[in-house]
């Protein structure tokens, strides 16, 4: 006993000060709360007044892990998030017992399944399509589902670095964002679209315009396939792009030629373009110089401005047409944006492509311009959905960003990201290894087409791209469920009513039963 003795004083000092110091700490803090004119709940309830505080901050991690539904949660609920996790791993996504989505909700997309479907060996294979039959190099993109504008700096390097090479091995194109090209998005020599933003980082010179000789530099990468002129992104209708002062390092600032340290702040349109005949121009100018398919990125407020677009396409010859349009709904995402214009402004993905696809199709260029659908689509259901709108390519960037780890934590603007995505924090970056996390991106690419191809094997069709709006129904607020082809006709020739061309399954030897069946 005299040998622990002293070994026991110590730990009751140790214990009788850290509860001294603890009275003392809250002593402070209550003289603090009540002097302090700021918080009425700290100055009304010292210190318990506190938890209140704590309690917000913490309130979202709490709903994600133990009191939010599988299907409740947004920007997305548990059951997006763990079928892309589940994909990236590479591992089947079965599931048993029954759905948990709830299918009476209005709006929600139920695909026509046909009665007598291809046999299992025959099953809707992608085909790549050519995108810029007018540009010195067009592009045969070779996937439906590729990877949509993240920028270096908004993203890590190691972030960057794992996409590419996972776009590499998919097969997939990735597109830049509009912070520059930077070392990280080449490393793989993945198909890579360039977007140009409104500040123009990395083709501009000393006065913010663009530089036809960095143009040239940038497009005489053979890896780099297309160019998008950003207009405008969905989170952010209006506002151009806001990169915090924190991620601005030396890196970042010599590939976007912006002071370091300073927030990197884009206009909110390019000054250069007054109109849609300005739009067509720069358009023509960007793919003289590169020799590329060049294209524009916008989002929808009111699809009637855009008859003039189309009417001015017409009029002057299809050679002057954008090789494609990317539609990025006003539910799209960012690391930075105003909650008004995320909450309030844009047009959503669902109605905003319907309305630019048959805008395209009645001016007769279906073949000439293709339509890229984004905006919160990381599931092979909204991939499926949006290409029986009428997409001919759809794009993910939160998907991809799943696929490498996030966990919604939603601290994208901080530079405090724990998963190491959106963060230039070493600390944090050392969490994401690019060589494990690149075959996730892979295989979230790779299980997104497949389950595409599933969906359109399963309504009877040969490639994902045949699916028409005969395809799917919507379900309406009385429960009924209504072909989308009635809600929304189209100007595709090849998109009849259900009732005037059942579904069918080409790929079926000629005269067998399952043909006269499914109405061939």
């Amino acid at each position: 006993m005299d040998f622990i003795s002293p070994a026991v004083e110590w730990l009751v000092f140790i214990f009788v000060l850290a509860i001294g110091l603890g009275i003392l700490t809250a002593v402070v803090m209550v003289v603090l709360d009540i002097s302090q004119r700021e918080d009425a709940i700290r100055r009304n309830y010292p210190l318990i007044g506190r938890f209140r505080g704590l309690f917000t901050k913490l309130g979202e991690f709490f709903r994600q892990y133990f009191f939010a539904m599988d299907r409740e949660e947004m920007p997305f609920n548990r059951a997006q998030r763990d079928w892309v996790y589940t994909a990236a791993k590479g591992e089947g996504n079965t599931m048993a017992f029954g759905s948990t989505r709830n299918l009476s909700i209005p709006g929600t997309p139920i695909f026509v399944n046909a009665v007598f479907p291809p046999l299992d060996d025959q099953f809707a294979v992608t085909k790549p399509m050519q995108i810029g039959p007018h540009a010195r190099h067009p592009y045969m993109a070779p996937s439906i589902f590729n990877i949509s504008g993240m920028s270096f700096g908004a993203l890590s390097q190691p972030a960057v670095e794992a996409l590419s090479h996972g776009a590499k091995e998919a097969g997939i194109w990735l597109n830049t964002g509009e912070g520059g090209l930077s070392p990280h998005h080449l490393v793989a020599e993945c198909d890579i679209v360039f977007q140009i933003g409104t500040a123009k980082f990395g083709v501009r010179d000393h006065d913010g315009n663009l530089n036809d000789d960095k143009l040239r530099s940038v497009a005489a990468r053979p890896q780099v396939r297309m160019f998008e002129l950003k207009l405008a992104q969905g989170a952010k209708p209006g506002k151009g792009g806001i990169l915090p002062a924190a991620k601005v390092d030396e890196e970042v600032s010599e590939i976007r030629g912006v002071p370091m340290g300073k927030a990197a702040v884009s206009p909110n349109r390019h000054r250069e373009i007054d109109d849609f005949n300005d739009l067509l121009n720069m358009i023509h100018h960007i793919r003289e110089v590169t020799g590329k398919p060049v294209g524009f990125k916008t989002v929808i407020g009111s699809s009637d401005a855009y008859e003039e677009l189309f009417e001015m396409i017409r009029a002057r010859g299809e050679e002057c047409a954008p090789d494609f349009i990317t539609i990025d709904g006003g539910e799209g995402g960012t690391g930075a944006a105003p909650m008004p214009l995320m909450d309030n402004v844009g047009m959503p993905i669902r109605e905003a492509l319907l309305r630019i696809v048959d805008m395209r199709d009645r001016h007769g260029l279906k073949d000439r311009i293709r339509i890229i659908a984004s905006g919160k689509m990381v599931n092979p259901g909204d991939v499926a959905y949006a290409i029986c709108s009428g997409a001919d390519f759809v794009t993910s960037a939160r998907g991809f960003m799943f696929s490498l780890g996030c966990i919604q934590a939603l601290k994208c603007n901080k530079n405090t990201c724990p998963t190491g995505i959106t963060t230039h924090d070493p600390h944090l970056q050392r969490g994401l290894v690019v060589e494990e996390k690149y075959m996730k991106v892979a295989n979230f690419a790779r299980s997104v087409v497949k389950e595409v191809e599933m969906i359109a094997h399963s309504v009877g069709v040969a490639e994902p791209r045949l699916m028409r709006r005969r395809h799917v129904r919507i379900v309406q607020a009385n429960g009924d469920s209504v072909v989308l082809r009635k809600l929304r006709p189209s100007f595709d020739s090849d998109d009849l009513s259900s009732e005037q061309m059942p579904n069918k399954a080409p790929v079926h030897a000629p005269d067998s039963p399952a043909r006269r069946a499914n109405g061939v």
